[in-house]
């Protein structure tokens, strides 16, 4: 019974000196922002875990600013997405009741997975509109088809002549009229095919006489 009285009494004062070394630990205003690595810019709404303090929870504003009561030596925890986790300690020796951080995160990049989406939501789907789908002709059944006497005949009607086309009716038109104006003669008597015909003539009168004759 001595013994086991002398065991509690010595739990009760452990007890008791524990909580006053907790007791007596110093507190500080623990703040900070939380900026970019690389751009500096602030990160906005990074949650704050002090790991030696229960794990409890703050939140950074949308500024990026946090504060809170912490102790020296405390571990905190930073953790945003998109953001690498950040584990830091507060600084065991701190002279001051406040103590500001300045927190730099490093942006995480996730390569995502490609995922291809299909039109189809079944099997039956895809099936019906592949049996319905209609296939692009070929190079060869597209050049016989531009080249076919009907479309030939269409584009002859409706589109217009370029320039060379002109240019060779042009000349071509030109040189039929120089031709047919040597031809041409203004005295009927200087003209061999008006003789010619005339001679004919001559020749069936003297048919003609001979017959009656």
């Amino acid at each position: 019974m001595k013994y086991s009285f002398t065991l509690i009494l010595l739990l009760f004062v452990s007890s008791v000196f524990a909580q006053q070394i907790t007791t007596d630990k110093k507190l500080i205003q623990f703040s900070g922002i939380i900026t970019d690595v690389d751009s500096n810019t602030v990160v906005p709404y990074v949650t704050v875990t002090n790991l030696s303090n229960k794990e409890q929870r703050y939140a950074a504003n949308y500024k990026g600013f946090f504060s809170f009561i912490a102790h020296p030596g405390d571990t905190i925890l930073y953790t945003a997405v998109g953001y690498k986790d950040l584990l830091l300690a507060v600084p065991s020796v701190i002279n001051d009741t406040k103590y500001t951080a300045m927190i730099k995160l490093k942006a995480e990049i996730i390569n995502l997975p490609t995922v291809r989406v299909y039109p189809w939501a079944t099997v039956e789907e895809f099936t019906r509109d592949f049996m319905s789908m209609k296939i692009a002709d070929d190079d060869y059944a597209i050049a016989a088809k531009n080249l076919s006497q009907e479309s030939l005949s269409g584009l002859m009607q409706t589109l217009p002549r370029d320039g060379g086309e002109i240019q060779s009716t042009n000349f071509r038109t030109n040189h039929e009229r120089s031709l047919n104006k040597n031809m041409v003669q203004t005295n009927p008597l200087l003209n061999p095919f008006a003789w010619g015909k005339l001679m004919q003539s001559i020749f069936k009168g003297d048919k003609s006489r001979s017959a009656d004759n």
